[in-house]
């Protein structure tokens, strides 16, 4: 960390908003962590297993709201900042097509729901799982993001979450609280989405303009590609819980999700990089290439020293962290910890190679062919696998995509003499 804000140097912007992003992030991860040994105990593997079942199915839907909007939009946000009339533009063009989407999405859970029969059993709880959709699509965290004003988005989250944290301890007592705590997860996500945008178009004196149908379309292009790769990339990531719960009994899916909540919560040391260094790197990109270049190597030195760290630490140390943790009913936690430890120094080095190289240099389209390649891979090894490996299947499926998406991404920019390494 202090390595990074000594590269980052003298641009206070940049200091303020990974800092803010570092402590947002911190409290995304360690939030659930705090009630993570107490929610696997109460709720035990079935129904703890269940919520993330319908968690990975709901993200689907996020998915298809966000439409690639936190990048595309952030770019377009960032280079219009100055120009308050072109971003309410986009602001109003970005929230519309955001609504338009979570309405089709409505349609979709319905008749999911209504056709299939592993749905229909807990509608109840998709249901109100879903309506937590629509806070992610009022909050404008691609906003906030391209004017780089992180620190907004830090103080609506924890505040929120910090409270929502006191009510789960108070009234989730036994397992079939378990509709219980995905109404609080839900009534959440929307007072930060309600709270975040109300507080973007007051604090910045947004103005809501009837966009055109020209705007509205141009939007969808340019938000296309990242969309059809945030696709690629959940096919393979929380994809995975969903494939799982199609094989795999409910506490199965417990188990792996359990351990894979301890994974993000250390690889989150360094994932607030991704979202407060990306605008940064746009801008340097648009003054020198060569400070660019030499930015994201050491970016990628960091991303390999703190990536080494965490995946040993997470190898090494995995049965007494599931233990402390989780406890000893999620033994079966161990093994997916250690094979899933890997993750967060292949990603981080994914990141940087991707995200904070390949995307800035309009490679978008390269970028979105790579991960359509990770996730038909996923699906084939996953549908291979998972059926006789259950959660340790899952796990090496994880691994083995997360591997490829990284040397891929190496290989392209090698080809493309991007010396960044």
């Amino acid at each position: 960390m202090k390595r990074l804000l000594k590269i980052i140097g003298n641009n206070q912007v940049l200091v303020r908003n990974f800092t803010s992003l570092s402590l947002l992030q911190l409290a995304n991860y360690i939030f659930p962590i705090i009630t993570l040994p107490y929610l696997v105990r109460v709720l035990g593997p079935e129904k703890y297993g269940l919520i993330n079942f319908a968690t990975a199915f709901t993200a689907y839907f996020n998915i298809i709201t966000d439409y690639g909007f936190n990048l595309s939009a952030t770019q377009e946000v960032s280079v219009n900042r100055n120009n308050k009339e072109k971003v309410s533009e986009i602001f109003s063009s970005v929230l519309i097509i955001k609504i338009l989407l979570f309405l089709l999405s409505t349609v979709i859970l319905f008749l999911v729901v209504i056709i299939f029969p592993l749905f229909r059993s807990d509608y109840d709880l998709y249901a109100i799982t879903f309506i937590g959709v629509l806070g992610t699509v009022l909050f404008p965290l691609w906003f906030y993001q391209g004017i780089e004003q992180m620190k907004y988005i830090l103080i609506i989250n924890v505040v929120v979450r910090a409270i929502s944290i006191v009510i789960i301890f108070l009234i989730v007592k036994v397992e079939n609280d378990y509709l219980l705590l995905a109404i609080i997860y839900t009534v959440t996500q929307l007072l930060i989405g309600i709270i975040g945008l109300i507080f973007a178009i007051r604090k910045y004196e947004l103005k809501y303009l009837l966009s055109s149908k020209n705007q509205l379309i141009d939007q969808l292009k340019k938000g296309w590609d990242l969309f059809l790769s945030s696709i690629w990339i959940n096919l393979y990531t929380t994809s995975n819980v969903f494939i799982l719960g199609l094989f795999a009994p409910n506490n199965v899916v417990g188990y792996f999700a359990a351990a894979n909540k301890i994974r993000i919560a250390f690889q989150g040391i360094l994932s607030s990089m991704s979202q407060s260094v990306f605008p940064y790197v746009n801008k340097l990109l648009s003054e020198s290439y060569q400070k660019f270049i030499s930015f994201n190597k050491k970016l990628l030195k960091i991303s390999v020293t703190v990536g080494v760290i965490i995946s040993v630490f997470l190898f090494l140390f995995a049965e007494p962290i599931v233990n402390i943790v989780l406890g000893s009913e999620y033994s079966a936690s161990i093994i997916v910890l250690r094979i899933i430890a890997w993750l967060p120094l292949i990603i981080f080095l994914s990141n940087v190679f991707g995200i904070q190289t390949m995307l800035p240099l309009n490679y978008h389209k390269n970028f979105a062919k790579i991960l359509f390649f990770a996730a038909v891979i996923n699906l084939i090894i996953s549908f291979l696998i998972v059926p006789m490996f259950l959660a340790i299947g899952t796990s090496i499926s994880v691994l083995i995509t997360e591997i490829f998406v990284t040397v891929s991404f190496f290989i392209f920019i090698k080809r493309k003499n991007i010396q960044i390494v």
